[in-house]
């Protein structure tokens, strides 16, 4: 039976793709980005060598798509996180904690999705810029909630949301990096928003 074949026999049609995009993401977890090859891709979901073609012009057409493949389940970390959660501080803490963890546990995928080289600022892939929407959606749900319980200051949400995202963006660059520690970035966001302080 011939390679070919043997693709389409492991994965029905229109899973293939999905399947070497998880390829993608699990070597990600082990190499950057720059390391990354269709054929080592090939040989990681266990494809013929021709079969990433199919799906991906070239290797910077497969790293474009990992990219927004990363985006996709940090933004769902980061639901995830929100929805298992009441009460806006703890909502946003989750917020926080999720982002932080997805780098810490993902770094080289988490630093693709941030790679201007294939995510250019401001000018997102009509792939990566509504989940960067849905992003920026979920964080400002959670900033004006906490903002109407008191959590937060009544200041200008966006801002404030810039403020927060920058806050926990460097938290989990650092963390990703490897020069703090995950409890202490997960600390430093608890500090961050302390609880209200019972009344006396």
């Amino acid at each position: 039976m011939s390679s070919s074949n043997e693709d389409k026999r492991t994965y029905h049609h229109g899973n293939l793709r999905q399947a070497l995009l998880d390829a993608a993401l699990r070597l990600l977890a082990e190499l950057p980005a720059a390391k990354l090859s269709l054929r080592e891709l090939a040989r990681a979901a266990q494809v013929s060598h021709a079969a990433p073609y199919h799906y991906f012009s070239d290797r910077d057409d497969l790293i474009r798509a990992a990219g927004v493949e990363g985006m996709r389940r940090l933004l769902q970390a980061q639901a995830d996180a929100v929805a298992s959660c009441h009460g806006s501080r703890e909502r946003l803490l989750a917020l926080g904690k999720a982002y932080v963890r997805f780098a810490a546990s993902e770094p080289h995928s988490f630093a693709l999705v941030f790679d201007p080289q294939y995510c250019r600022p401001g000018e997102p892939s009509v792939d990566m810029a509504p989940l960067i929407a849905d992003n920026e959606r979920l964080l400002a749900n959670c900033v004006t909630r906490a903002q109407a319980d008191g959590v937060l200051p009544p200041v200008p949400p966006g801002p404030m949301a810039t403020a927060l995202w920058g806050t926990v963006h460097g938290l989990a660059q650092l963390t990703m990096a490897g020069h703090l520690g995950l409890p202490a970035a997960e600390g430093a966001l608890d500090a961050l928003l302390p609880p209200a302080p019972h009344p006396q």
